[in-house]
């Protein structure tokens, strides 16, 4: 605060700091963190088992649940929406940026991670996602 100030602009500023820094304490003690309950640690370890049982690679089970939680988090948001299907077609394409992107047939594979994820964190969207995927086509382009 400046001394040039009057004297009711002064306790105006004073009013508002203070309900500021109330806010931001309330904030974060009201703030939680994705707190790893025994569901989602239940969950990551059912996911973690699944993957390793397909081949495919298995991340920390700390990673996965900071990421999916107990609800499956971004993944069983709206895995049919035009959202997500832009973004999976996205990952289905050559790689390159700008105009020089093109679709290509890719490898089953690809999807069979996402599909994993839905069988363990949300079963009943589950359906929807293959019938979308298995509507693809695919090639044995990947080789293990």
């Amino acid at each position: 605060m400046t001394a040039d100030r009057p004297v009711s602009t002064r306790w105006i500023v004073l009013v508002v700091d203070v309900v500021l820094l109330l806010l931001v304490v309330i904030g974060l003690a009201v703030y939680r963190s994705g707190s790893a309950s025994s569901v989602a640690l239940a969950k990551a370890d059912q996911l973690a088992a699944t993957l390793g049982a397909a081949g495919l690679p298995v991340p920390a089970r700390d990673q996965i649940v900071r990421v999916l939680g107990e609800d499956g988090g971004a993944a069983c948001a709206d895995p049919g929406g035009a959202l997500s299907r832009a973004v999976l077609n996205s990952h289905l394409s050559n790689g390159a940026g700008g105009p020089g992107s093109r679709p290509v047939i890719a490898a089953g594979r690809l999807v069979q991670g996402e599909k994993l994820v839905l069988s363990v964190y949300c079963p009943d969207q589950l359906a929807g996602f293959t019938r979308y995927v298995d509507g693809l086509k695919y090639s044995d382009v990947i080789k293990s």
